[in-house]
């Protein structure tokens, strides 16, 4: 029995597709990983507590990270709110050094070198003053800069993220409210 030249040639379609289609699919890597994560210990603050935000920087690349610099500043919307007071009160972690200007912006430099798929984090906790004007719509934002070198400082990557940094500043009785809204 004889194929005809459409069979061979569908034939041959469907082995190269599968063949293209298994060279697309490799096992997951370091490259899965963001390389920056942001988390804050409660969605919601009141005039008088603290906050915490934690960075958690981690090696996405195939070669050690020789060199991290991540700043964060408070976003505009919240820079332009003069009765949203709050200021940093610490900086702990896996940081060679953390300096912050102007009781809110701050960078840091993280122990270097970083082996790829290993983490490093820092937290910075923060004072909402007991006066701050806290309410509906009010909220303490942040963003992040991110600078790291890879491959001998030979290549690097760098970005903004502002995912995770935003804290409802409420009221002691919109507290609860905010809290059960999902974040």
């Amino acid at each position: 029995m004889r194929r005809s030249l459409f069979g061979r040639l569908g034939l041959s379609a469907t082995l190269a597709s599968v063949v293209a289609l298994l060279g697309l699919v490799q096992p997951a890597s370091a490259a899965d990983t963001p390389p920056m994560t942001v988390t804050v210990d409660k969605a919601s603050a009141t005039p008088g507590s603290t906050v915490s935000i934690t960075l958690k920087f981690t090696n996405d690349q195939s070669t050690n990270t020789q060199f991290v610099y991540q700043s964060i500043q408070p976003t505009w919307s919240t820079s332009q709110d003069p009765a949203l007071k709050y200021a940093f009160a610490s900086c702990t972690g896996d940081v060679t050094s953390c300096n912050v200007t102007g009781k809110q912006s701050g960078s840091m430099n993280y122990a270097v070198p970083i082996l790829p798929g290993a983490s490093r984090t820092v937290t910075l906790t923060y004072n909402v003053a007991a006066d701050s004007a806290c309410g509906p719509s009010r909220r303490i934002e942040f963003y992040t800069y991110l600078y790291y070198e890879y491959q001998g400082g030979q290549a690097k990557k760098d970005g903004v993220n502002s995912v995770g940094t935003d804290i409802a500043c409420n009221t002691s009785g919109t507290l609860g409210k905010a809290a059960g809204a999902g974040h």
